[in-house]
Parts: C-alpha cells; structure tokens; sequence
C-alpha cells in the first residue's frame, strides 16, 4: 500500500513539500480539518500528518490506523494529546528553534511600543488633537535603561530575548519552576519567584506553554501585584491569562497597558479587550518573516519523511514512545 501523508494545516502545496514526499512515493493530501470528525476523516488512514492548530485530540488519534508521526508546524503543541500518540506508538514533533528571531524582535517590538505610547500617539495625531491634548495622551513615558524585565519561562525564545533586551538596559529577572538550577545565571538573569516578579516588574513578558496546570496563571489576584505603571506582553498562547480578569485590570487601572500577540480563542476581534485604548493586539503574527515562513513548511514535512524511512524525527517531543513505537510498528521506525 503507497504511503500517504496529510497536512491538515493548510499551509501546504509548496514544490519542496512534493518533492521530499515525492521520492517516498507518497501520496500528498492537503486538507482543511478544524473539527475532530473532519480530521478522522481525512487522516484515519495516514502514514504521517502535518498539523497546526487542528484539535488532535485522544478521540482522533485513536482513529490513526496507520499514523506513525505527527509533525506540528511551530514550537507550541497544546493542540496535541502528546500522551494519546504516546500510547498508540505515535510519534510527535515540533521545531523546537523555530522563529526565534522573529519572536524575540515581535517582543520587543511590543515592549518599545508600549514603552513609547507608539500607538496611542500615532491615532491621537491622525485624530487631529492639539499638542496640549497630545500631553495627556502620551505621558507619562519613562526611558528603559534601569527598569525591570520580568520573564516568565524560560526556553529558547526568551534566552535568544536576553541579550536583545539587556542592549536597552533592562535589569533582567525570571520565572520557571522547570529549568534546572544554574540555568538563568548562565545567561545573567535573576532566578525569582512568580510573586516577586509580579511586585517588581515594570514589563512582565510570557514565554510559557500552555499545560492544563498553568492555564489562566495571569488572573486578577496576579494583576494586583503588579505595579500600576506596568505592561504585560503576551506572545506565547492566549490560554495562559484570564482575558476576563485581564479586561478588568486594564480597565480598574491595576496595570498600564498590555500587548498581546495571542487571544484565547484566536483571531476574536469581537473581544472586549481589543475595545481597551491600552491595549494592543498583533493577532498571532510574531513568528512571522519571510524566511520563518519557508522554514514553517519545510522542516515538519523533512520530520515526516525521516520517520518514514527509518529514523527519529529531529524534534523529538516524546522520546518514551520509542518502545511503544517499535512494539507496534515491528521496528525502530518503518520503513517504505
């Protein structure tokens, strides 16, 4: 039976894409599949599947009678039931170093940008108020050199985010209860607590992915720690703060402002938060280059078709399926 490789992404049909699958002699679907009943559908009989946000969840991996690997397009895979492929001998991959670039220089972009009331300025000038008026609308503004740079995970992205942020002065502290002791002093950051973090940071900037344990971590009592003249950037998944909450301290004046490349769900422009004129929204585009975007489509399709021939895929997100793995498929990975 010819091997067949679905990406359910949407993002396929590039030349590179058909070519490396090509000399597999494998059949290349690209299909939209936002529900689990259309991914069952048109995936219960992969080799291999490309993901990027579809919900691939216990009930649809346990339909995958031929699947071997899912390569998720990105870094983040909340959207995968990591320990459902697990059982089921499945491998699962991500790119881990993907736009590290992007995503650090989209961070501080967010920062500069709420630093310098860039924004806010920009619409009261097109809006035609007098420069008295423009007072009050951009103070008050403090320089960066000095302040605070609270940072909560601590993975690729925000190591590649220190030095960018240390050349604007920030002093740099940081939260995660996962990295190993020593880590941040290596890199010259302050290992704190979520609750010092909170109390001292005139930026906080979310780097975490999202678990069920940390779901909603920002909520109203973490909002009232801060300092008022502070602003919360988000670039990580939406689900990491209560947007509820998040409305409330924006409007009640317990933090500045807050910039968010995230919302839970996505793309919501109904969302009462994007009402706020202290908030900023850059609808999930801080990955974004033209160069992220090529490596977006090619490094999970080069995953696919290592596994296919007989090797383990290079981001690896569950290695403890290996036993499993070979238990189902007769060997450390199967061969065409």
């Amino acid at each position: 039976m010819a091997l067949k490789v679905v990406n359910t992404g949407r993002l396929g049909g590039i030349p590179y894409e058909e070519e490396v699958l090509g000399k597999l002699g494998a059949e290349y679907v690209v299909a939209h599949c936002p529900t689990e009943e259309e991914l069952i559908e048109k995936t219960h009989d992969a080799d291999g599947v490309i993901a990027l946000f579809e919900p691939f969840t216990r009930k649809v991996i346990e339909r995958l009678t031929r699947c071997k690997i899912i390569s998720n397009m990105g870094i983040g895979y909340d959207n995968i039931d990591v320990a459902a492929a697990t059982e089921h001998g499945i491998c699962v991959a991500n790119v881990p170093d993907y736009c590290l670039d992007e995503m650090t220089d989209h961070t501080m972009a967010l920062i500069l940008t709420c630093a310098r009331k860039i924004v806010r300025v920009n619409n009261a000038l097109k809006s035609k108020l007098d420069r008295l008026q423009m007072v009050s609308i951009r103070a008050p503004v403090y320089k960066l050199r000095g302040q605070t740079l609270g940072i909560v995970g601590f993975g690729r992205i925000p190591r590649t985010l220190v030095p960018k942020a240390r050349g604007f002065g920030f002093q740099l502290i940081a939260y995660d209860p996962y990295v190993p002791e020593g880590v941040m002093a290596e890199f010259g950051v302050e290992r704190v607590e979520l609750d010092r973090l909170l109390r001292e940071s005139d930026f906080i900037t979310i780097h975490a992915s999202l678990t069920a344990d940390n779901r909603h971590m920002f909520g109203l009592e973490q909002f009232k720690r801060m300092k008022k003249t502070a602003f919360l950037i988000n670039t990580a998944r939406g689900g990491l703060i209560d947007q509820d909450a998040l409305y409330t301290a924006l409007s009640e004046g317990y933090l500045a402002g807050a910039a968010l490349d995230v919302l839970e769900p996505e793309f919501d422009l109904d969302n009462p938060l994007l009402q706020l004129e202290n908030v900023i929204y850059t609808g999930h585009s801080g990955y974004y280059s033209e160069t992220s975007s090529i490596e977006l489509r090619r490094r999970p399709v080069e995953e696919v078709a290592r596994v296919l021939q007989g090797e383990w895929p290079h981001g690896f997100v569950n290695p403890e399926v290996k036993e499993r793995f070979i238990s189902r498929w007769g060997r450390s990975a199967p061969k065409p």
